[in-house]
């Protein structure tokens, strides 16, 4: 296998731990004997420094040409002016615009090894597997928006649009994704309230009529919210609109008991996908050697599995991340009282050490 990554560090920690879910990518090339090119290429607020804009066309380029994409975060308090122009957030909206990566898969799935480190009672998270399919290039964050003078006040209008096609295109991967798991889609709305989400639900219960051993059910956001605390065992597969999924994948995250465990692939008609770790820069604690690397490395799986179709090597990672918490190994946001800490090379180099074991104690083909 030979393939090209771009590779969009980015802002605050991003350079951190994409730097590690590089090292295990080249890790695992080296153990099967791929080829995996790594370019480089500035966006959010790194490019706005040196070419005045979040996405330079040469990174915009780089992605069209690429394989697959690694991308790191976005923004800091140096790019934090909400009215400014041009802000670091443009990049990555930029770029899913610009491939049409429309399907956002977020799983979220507790390890028996941090069922501990959540706030939420172990028995309410052992045995929580489930994916979000959130839509990524419609909704709110891209619809018209804008300010005006009304009655002698300012007013201002975010707008949610969907056409039928744009829903009917990601609801086949969620239950296509379904079908691969417990065969259950849940589909997360707003149809008391909104237009929107009539639509949405109708075209979904559209789509469900050709998977007929898939079961689709319908929750309203704000119940879904509450059940994804109270009893997060039920969900397999959630789908949901774009501000929706925003919101939800982050209170899922914390199930794990860190942002910091969730990756991402982002997808569209082809194989080419954008993999990212779903917490943000963190600018706090840039480059200190304290940001957690997993979501990064775990992004960095499902890139092998979605883009490059190398399902053995991806569930080999997998498996090395999660042998690493097996044996306790912490970064700071997991660890408890007396716990040892490892900053983010040496969870990296953590995964790498237990990588090449997986290989090892592995079955041949």
């Amino acid at each position: 296998m030979k393939a090209t990554i771009a590779v969009l560090p980015g802002d605050g920690i991003g350079p951190e731990v994409v730097a590690q879910a590089v090292a295990v990518l080249e890790a695992s090339a080296r153990l099967h004997g791929h080829t995996l090119h790594f370019e480089q290429a500035l966006v959010g607020g790194a490019a706005i420094d040196r070419f005045g804009t979040a996405l330079p066309e040469a990174t915009l380029e780089l992605c069209r040409r690429a394989d697959a994409i690694l991308f790191g975060a976005v923004g800091g308090p140096r790019w934090d002016d909400p009215s400014a122009r041009v802000r670091p957030e443009q990049g990555l909206l930029g770029i899913r615009k610009g491939l049409d990566l429309f399907a956002n898969l977020r799983p979220v799935a507790v390890p028996a090894a941090l069922v501990g480190a959540s706030t939420l009672k172990p028995e309410v998270l052992t045995g929580v597997d489930l994916i979000v399919v959130r839509e990524l290039t419609g909704g709110l964050y891209y619809g018209e928006r804008g300010r005006r003078r009304l009655n002698g006040q300012e007013m201002a209008f975010d707008t949610m649009v969907y056409s039928e096609a744009e829903v009917e295109r990601v609801a086949h991967v969620a239950f296509r994704l379904a079908r691969r798991r417990r065969r259950l889609v849940t589909s997360v709305d707003k149809a008391n309230v909104l237009e929107c989400s009539r639509l949405w639900r109708q075209v979904v219960t559209r789509v469900a009529g050709q998977y007929p051993d898939v079961t689709l059910e319908h929750q309203l956001v704000d119940s879904c919210a509450m059940m994804l605390v109270r009893d997060p065992r039920h969900f397999d597969v959630i789908l949901t609109e774009n501000t929706f999924g925003d919101i939800l994948t982050d209170e899922a995250a914390q199930l794990t008991g860190s942002i910091g465990m969730l990756p991402s692939a982002s997808l569209g008609e082809g194989p080419r996908g954008f993999y990212e770790p779903i917490h943000g820069s963190a600018p706090t604690i840039a480059g200190r050697n304290i940001a957690n690397p997993l979501a990064a490395i775990l992004s960095a799986a499902m890139l092998l599995r979605h883009s490059l179709g190398l399902e053995r090597e991806a569930a080999e990672i997998e498996a090395a991340v999660g042998a690493v918490l097996d044996k306790g190994y912490r970064t700071a946001d997991l660890a408890g009282p007396g716990e040892p800490v490892l900053g983010t090379q040496e969870m990296g180099a953590a995964v790498i050490e237990q990588l090449t074991r997986v290989r090892e104690e592995s079955p041949a083909r």
